[in-house]
């Protein structure tokens, strides 16, 4: 991993912003058209080694982008919920010590998870009024109808299909996280994902929640047999993720620019005073060293701020890398 974030200067902003961008849409073009993508499944692995490319660079920046576009825009709503979903899963499979080939899995499951309703999925996200009838059932038999899809796309790892197949199943949260198979606790990486990816994103019909009240949800939520899933979440990206927003306890407004090894205090670059109004550089603000502290964290809804990305990135080089 580098030692501090790559950011350098706009083009080096608008260049990685660009390459994830890219993905995204790259991913969104192939979950809308599987059947007429060539070696489907090859595409999705290389998809993937793409993701873990970026994320190599500098995993901070790459949530900081990610938590960015997911919080702002549901437009295009299933790439983007599958390449964070994909991220979020990368991170804990690393944070729960899972093997490579089991890490492969959970991560390639996560962005194809909802391709047996993609198209729908868009739909949902910027309609307004609550799923009809005919949603409801194409939601219910999404996992299932994935599946087959994956299957008859000639994807190879029984394991990829079986957690898509199981992704919204109750019955997989039943047994103790040590005593589940390996299948199982795979499945239920992804479950805590998808619905901690969906809270913090935008719907026409709702904003999105703060990262710490979807969080803090997640963990009241998952029951004592669950939790080291929700406890390596918190630890692998932070209550706090970077590209999320915060109020400080002397009314500032900041943005998360780096995880720190504390996870209830990631660096937060300062970027709006007490009184409102936008600085005109930002600040680079350690919370472990003193106050201003974090009071609380922000849906991206409520802020109307356009920041000046790269400028708040380039203080990610004056951090300490735990």
């Amino acid at each position: 991993m580098p030692n501090h974030m790559t950011v350098r200067d706009e083009n080096e902003y608008e260049d990685l912003l660009a390459e994830w961008s890219d993905l995204e849409s790259g991913l969104g073009i192939v979950l809308a058209n599987p059947e007429s993508t060539q070696q489907f499944a090859h595409r999705i692995v290389q998809y993937d080694r793409w993701m873990q490319g970026l994320l190599q660079r500098d995993p901070d920046v790459g949530l900081y982008l990610l938590f960015q576009l997911a919080g702002n825009s549901p437009v295009g709503y299933s790439a983007s919920h599958a390449l964070i979903c994909a991220v979020l899963c990368h991170l804990m499979a690393h944070e729960l010590m899972r093997t490579p080939a089991e890490r492969d899995s959970v991560v390639r499951a996560a962005l194809t998870m909802n391709i047996g309703m993609t198209a729908e999925q868009d739909v949902l996200a910027t309609q307004t009024d609550k799923p009809s009838a005919a949603q409801q059932e194409i939601i219910r038999e999404h996992p299932r109808k994935g599946a087959h899809m994956l299957d008859a796309l000639g994807v190879q790892d029984a394991s990829w299909i079986g957690i898509v197949a199981a992704h919204h199943d109750s019955a997989i949260d039943e047994a103790a996280f040590d005593n589940a198979s390996t299948l199982t606790r795979l499945t239920r990486i992804l479950k805590l994902v998808d619905r901690y990816a969906a809270m913090i994103s935008p719907r026409m019909s709702r904003a999105g929640r703060s990262a710490t009240e979807s969080a803090r949800s997640m963990m009241a939520n998952t029951s004592a047999k669950a939790d080291p899933i929700g406890h390596a979440m918190v630890r692998a990206v932070g209550l706090c993720p970077p590209g999320t927003y915060v109020r400080m306890d002397n009314d500032e407004l900041g943005v998360v620019l780096k995880r720190s090894s504390l996870a209830n205090h990631p660096y937060i670059a300062i970027v709006g005073a007490a009184t409102g109004e936008l600085l005109h550089r930002p600040r680079l603000h350690d919370p472990a060293r003193g106050a201003p502290n974090i009071r609380s964290a922000l849906p991206a809804s409520s802020v109307r701020a356009q920041l000046n990305h790269h400028q708040v990135l380039q203080l990610g080089a004056f951090t300490d890398t735990p």
